[in-house]
């Protein structure tokens, strides 16, 4: 195909480009005339190698239902439209003329077609099923189109209509949903391969627990610091890598901190939350931000050097922060409370110190600008072929079997708070009976309610369904594995007071290789 679809993203945050005299000049501020056409930043345009697009496609992303959603499902979306339109192309159709069997040879050639070296998993092509089945749902009313994805035919042959067929367990299923996609695909690490992990893969270890020779890693007190917050707080990558360092609170005695996540940055919500963030965690970030040892401190120096902050267009420079109001104060007044602060206009925050202009974002490239969280995806990529390297070195066979993506960093924080509740909510009891059990959860909450709130769900069905089925008919003995000794003394902290405030005994629940405190508590 010579002429391929593609897609760029407006960026309101940067300059439009200069497209020298004469041209396009008529249009004026090109920002402006985007906005009025209902572009937003971060809104997807379809645009072929030769600059030609469709306005009927691109439309799409400036009306509802998809004006309200999020970038990261803007860029979902989009991507999924151009494979579409490039698929099609190959057999001289536009998105117009598509049919269910144009659908169902898309579904074909993306998951099992031998000719396709890029043929996705079944959980993938899902998300590509509901992109498709939106944007033809909302040209079926737009344009008077027949939705080619509801007519999809079954494995059996037979003419499904939507939401016709049952899945596993009697749930409805569409005919396009492959059989082997699930909405969630659940993967957890246990904490000791996590840290070899991230001690091999971004500090320069071997499997032998040894430095390996030549290792230069100048952004490990980073990436170390970046993956252990993921792994302790249970936040998105998204949310973790948007923080500022205003809204960090400083290392304290306390185990868990708690700190303000502003709405902006939580996933679908329309409210901020709060959440917690472990000591360990807290004292290597300031390390990392520590103004004379920290490499953070040495990025924004090399920067200021060059001038690289004052070039930059739209940057907002901050005089002062109000933590309990969460208002930041903007240099020659006006003030912006952080909540309404997206993870793009995070990026053009800056103090003014004595050496120059300052990011507020607290994980910067080795550029000395704010990382985009998508730049994270790469480092956790670049950790894992790098563990794959050691091993291979080593003399290891086959696939390591140790690595890591950063929702499992979620996954293993929803598994590690399902082991610690359990053992508080649900302890080896000596003499309690059915009743009093009830009133010990009614003394601190209901399981699924809590971690709920930990993980910042809405619905906590949403959190026992999705994420924590698969972990329900685990022991807690082998969820203790998960925690470290401090967590484990945690546990039996929580425990000795239900045992105070009830009058009871309890056996303590142990992590195995510590000791319990006395035995019996």
């Amino acid at each position: 195909m010579s002429d391929r679809w593609g897609v760029e993203f407006y960026d309101f945050l940067k300059p439009p480009p200069r497209l020298g005299r004469g041209v396009l000049e008529g249009f004026g501020d090109l920002h402006e005339r985007a906005a009025r056409n209902g572009a937003k930043h971060g809104t997807p345009v379809l645009v072929t190698a030769s600059g030609s697009t469709d306005p009927g496609v691109n439309l799409f992303f400036r009306v509802s239902p998809m004006a309200g959603r999020g970038v990261k499902t803007w860029r979902r979306y989009a991507y999924t439209l151009v494979v579409w339109l490039n698929f099609l192309q190959v057999f001289g159709r536009t998105w117009r003329e598509a049919t269910p069997r144009d659908v169902e040879a898309f579904k074909d050639w993306r998951l099992t077609d031998v000719r396709n070296d890029e043929r996705i998993t079944a959980g993938s092509f899902d998300t590509d099923r509901a992109a498709l089945n939106t944007f033809y749902t909302w040209a079926a009313g737009k344009y008077g189109l027949v939705n080619p994805v509801a007519g999809v035919a079954s494995a059996s042959g037979a003419s499904v209509r939507p939401g016709q067929g049952l899945g596993p367990g009697g749930r409805r299923q569409e005919g396009i949903r492959p059989t082997g996609s699930r909405r969630r695909q659940v993967k957890w690490i246990l904490r000791a391969p996590f840290e070899q992990w991230r001690d091999i893969g971004l500090c320069g270890y071997g499997f032998d627990g040894g430095r390996r020779p030549g290792w230069h890693g100048p952004n490990e007190d980073r990436d170390a610091v970046f993956v252990d917050g993921l792994y302790g707080t249970g936040l998105r990558l998204q949310e973790w890598a948007s923080v500022l360092d205003v809204e960090l609170p400083s290392s304290s005695a306390a185990r868990l901190s708690k700190a303000w996540l502003a709405a902006a940055c939580v996933k679908g919500a329309k409210e901020g939350r709060w959440y917690r963030i472990p000591r360990a965690v807290l004292r290597a970030a300031e390390g990392y931000l520590d103004p004379l040892e920290g490499s953070r401190t040495e990025a924004i120096r090399r920067a200021q050097r060059r001038g690289d902050y004052e070039r930059l267009a739209y940057v907002r420079v901050v005089s002062g922060y109000n933590a309990r109001s969460r208002v930041l104060h903007l240099e020659g007044g006006g003030s912006l409370l952080v909540d309404v602060v997206s993870p793009d206009e995070r990026r053009l925050l800056f103090r003014r110190t004595a050496s120059g202009l300052e990011p507020l974002a607290v994980w910067l490239s080795p550029n000395g600008l704010p990382k985009k969280a998508e730049g994270w995806e790469d480092t956790f990529t670049a950790a894992n072929g790098r563990v794959q390297r050691v091993w291979t070195e080593a003399g290891g066979e086959g696939l390591v079997p140790l690595w890591c993506r950063p929702h499992m960093c979620r996954h293993s924080f929803a598994l590690k708070w399902f082991s610690l509740l359990s053992a508080v909510w649900q302890p080896h009891l000596d003499g309690f009976t059915e009743q009093e059990v009830l009133d010990v959860r009614e003394m601190f909450g209901d399981v699924w309610y809590a971690l709920s709130r930990l993980l910042g769900h809405a619905d906590p069905a949403t959190t026992r369904d999705t994420y924590l089925e698969p972990f329900t008919a685990l022991q807690v003995d082998y969820l203790m594995e998960l925690l470290d000794a401090d967590e484990a003394r945690g546990v039996e902290a929580l425990i000795r007071s239900v045992a105070e405030r009830g009058g009871r005994t309890l056996t303590g629940v142990v992590r195995p290789g510590i000791p319990a405190a006395g035995g019996h508590i």
